[in-house]
């Protein structure tokens, strides 16, 4: 899910960056014969200052580089309408960098700047659902707040407008559920934490129906599931389609690989196959 979510941050970026750099237009009149969905409120720097601080974070190319600039954002201008998408950005920027922790800290700092950032509830949501183990103390605390994170994805967006001008109506309904894929892979991953595996399969199913791009990683999970599960076969079909796809990346080729051997073996032996290597709710891409 990791690829269609980057693309929405990109999109994201790059028309926060057209609006920055450029004055806002003259209000034009819409054509009656051809009415269009609302358009979200766009954000406006209120000086030079805060335009330059915008473009160093989304002209930054490297995660630290990209949490400087945030930091600087928020800290210089702390009445920025760019408050919730900076501190998103190092949320996902702690995140590559692999500090979990902090990327949590500066995801609900978004969220108090912007209580309906659905983005960030997403992040939030897969990644708390990724760090909940079956023994943790506060495992269902953790995990009702993940249901409750993408409970309020679902009804935001059941109403929200079209994040910028540009983005047509088919387009926002596309992006839609893209994003709700991403929410029903998170139940998937609670699922995971909770042992109950069908549930998990059934969720990370819904995920790959509403995605307009298949993710292998999604894929290798729902194998998973299904092989916790007890359905081989399943598992196997779907981690078929994983290995025989080209432009995977290598490290979820070879969980699917894994996977399928599992699921073979159990098969032939009849015996409930053992815990994945790595957990499935683990299983991440880390991009060239």
């Amino acid at each position: 899910m990791n690829r269609l979510f980057a693309r929405g941050i990109l999109a994201l970026a790059g028309a926060a960056t057209l609006m920055a750099q450029q004055p806002a237009p003259a209000p034009q009149p819409e054509p009656a014969a051809a009415p269009s969905s609302p358009v979200a409120k766009q954000p406006q720097p209120k000086s030079k200052g805060e335009l330059e601080s915008l473009q160093a974070l989304f002209n930054a190319q490297t995660p630290d580089a990209r949490i400087a600039a945030a930091d600087e954002l928020v800290t210089k201008y702390a009445d920025t309408e760019f408050k919730d998408l900076a501190l998103f950005f190092a949320a996902m920027s702690f995140e590559q960098k692999g500090d979990v922790e902090k990327a949590i800290i500066y995801g609900e700092r978004a969220l108090e700047a912007n209580g309906e950032n659905y983005n960030t509830m997403l992040l939030l949501a897969r990644l708390t659902a990724q760090r909940t183990r079956e023994h943790d103390l506060d495992r269902e605390e953790k995990l009702t707040r993940v249901e409750n994170y993408v409970k309020s994805v679902e009804k935001i967006l059941a109403t929200a407008p079209r994040p910028n001008p540009q983005i047509t109506d088919e387009q926002w309904a596309t992006a839609k559920k893209d994003l709700m894929a991403q929410g029903y892979e998170a139940l998937g991953l609670a699922a995971l934490a909770r042992k109950k595996y069908g549930d998990a399969a059934a969720e990370f199913k819904k995920a790959m129906d509403n995605s307009s791009q298949q993710d292998p990683a999604t894929m290798v999970r729902l194998g998973a599931a299904y092989n916790l599960d007890g359905k081989h076969d399943e598992a196997i079909a779907v981690l078929d389609k994983v290995i025989a796809m080209t432009d995977v990346h290598p490290q979820v080729k070879q969980y699917a690989q894994a996977e399928k051997v599992r699921a073979t073996q159990a098969k032939a032996g009849g015996a409930k196959p053992a815990q994945p290597a790595t957990p499935p709710g683990t299983v991440e891409i880390k991009r060239p």
